[in-house]
């Protein structure tokens, strides 16, 4: 069976993981930057996404790029600690903001990528141009211009998923939902004294400053601004880098705390080139396959930012996709799809419906936000905002696991694939 996977992040690769690794499976990833972006901040795993990670048997690899990350704490506009919530390193219960997986997204994608590379072809620089699905192939035109077919496409292409608008109607809704936050991603030099610990400010206007650290010579510098009109940021989204910049430093301006660090590391840090901003939101879709064509990850439910759930949400979907491909066509003895040998039709699409009827409920309640993000807006605000997580911390009450992220997902357990463990790929 041919699959050809687009996108080269996380989701895409661990696919392309279990997949390669069934017998008569040909996994193509195609990526349409020119190498692997092992790029990106820092991102966790929680809940189920552990347990996805564990049955690929990366767990070893997995801890040996982990960050050692303390907690998270906030601190007012002079750098006084308001609460501090440490990490939950008994390896039990739910895990605190800083969990007890944190890695940065650069090492997750070159471990998948080097646990992948000599069973799949990867082919960067070329992406998805168009492609014709005829039910029994998929024919694929590529930007490079080469062609070839393809049994199945994946569309493990990111929140704004150009195979997704390729298989939706024209008339339909846009999927994306807006949490009408915006988030900015940079690296900056650190200073002397600077810890091993996620930091948080909240300014006036709905402002966001927020540092962590993982590596001796540089931090993380992380900027959000919430606002219900945010045509401003939308519009410099279609601006060069120069620009977004230059929106950002006006907007922290008067900010206070570190503003004035973040705005020159921004502006001047050669660390900064890696700088990235981008629309906070979910996607939500009613299908997540068309035909031989299926979306995975972000593609088709990315959670947000604000779950806390987007990687672990990518490795369960992809683990649960491969087993249901499994468990549909390698039960049947189906290598070349289009009918099984008994003539009884093509089992993909039964696969691709499963795959979504399994993993529904759990995204369902990863993506269990109100419609906005809630940050406060004036002094007041701020003050009880600190006020009550420093009481939250005092009283030992992990607030943000327990009300924000979407860790603890109920009455759903991660599904067991005989096919995937008699071939001994599920451990």
């Amino acid at each position: 069976m041919k699959v050809l996977i687009c996108g080269g992040g996380i989701a895409g690769p661990a696919l392309a993981f279990w997949l390669s690794k069934l017998p008569g499976y040909d996994i193509t990833l195609v990526e349409r930057f020119s190498c692997l972006r092992a790029s990106g901040q820092q991102i966790d795993l929680r809940g189920h996404g552990i347990q996805a990670m564990k049955r690929m048997g990366l767990e070893q690899a997995y801890r040996s790029k982990s960050v050692n990350e303390t907690g998270l704490q906030f601190v007012d506009s002079s750098g006084q600690r308001k609460a501090f919530f440490p990490a939950n390193k008994t390896g039990t219960g739910l895990q605190s903001f800083t969990t007890n997986y944190e890695i940065m997204r650069g090492d997750l994608c070159r471990l998948l990528y080097d646990a992948t590379k000599d069973r799949v072809r990867y082919l960067f620089g070329t992406t998805v141009e168009s492609f014709e699905d005829d039910d029994r192939s998929i024919k694929v035109q590529f930007t490079d211009g080469s062609k070839d077919w393809f049994d199945l496409l994946v569309g493990a292409d990111g929140q704004g998923s150009r195979i997704r608008r390729m298989i939706l109607p024209p008339e339909s809704p846009d999927p994306f939902r807006s949490l009408h936050m915006y988030m900015a991603y940079f690296t900056m030099s650190h200073e002397e004294g600077e810890e091993y610990v996620a930091t948080g400010y909240l300014a006036t206007n709905k402002r966001l400053l927020f540092t962590r650290r993982h590596s001796p010579n540089s931090i993380q510098a992380y900027m959000g601004y919430v606002d219900d009109d945010m045509e401003q940021l939308k519009h410099v989204m279609k601006s060069d880098v120069g620009e977004q910049k230059k929106v950002w430093a006006e907007l922290f301006r008067d900010a206070g705390w570190q503003a004035d660090r973040f705005i020159t590391a921004m502006q001047d840090d050669s660390l900064s080139n890696d700088f990235f901003t981008h629309e906070v939101g979910q996607v939500r879709i009613d299908s997540w396959s068309r035909g031989r064509v299926v979306l995975l990850g972000d593609a088709a439910y990315c959670p947000s930012a604000a779950t806390g759930m987007g990687t672990s949400a990518s490795l369960v979907g992809a683990y649960v996709l491969a087993g249901e491909i499994a468990k549909h066509l390698y039960r049947s003895n189906v290598v070349d799809v289009g009918g099984n040998p008994d003539g009884t039709g093509d089992p993909l699409p039964s696969a691709l419906a499963a795959y979504q009827r399994q993993l529904k409920p759990f995204v369902s309640q990863v993506q269990n936000l109100a419609s906005g993000f809630w940050i406060p807006s004036s002094p007041w605000g701020i003050t009880v905002f600190n006020f009550l997580v420093g009481l939250a911390a005092r009283l030992r009450i992990d607030a943000l696991s327990r009300w924000v992220f979407r860790e603890d997902v109920r009455g759903w357990d991660l599904p067991e694939y005989p096919e995937l463990a008699r071939l001994g790929l599920s451990k």
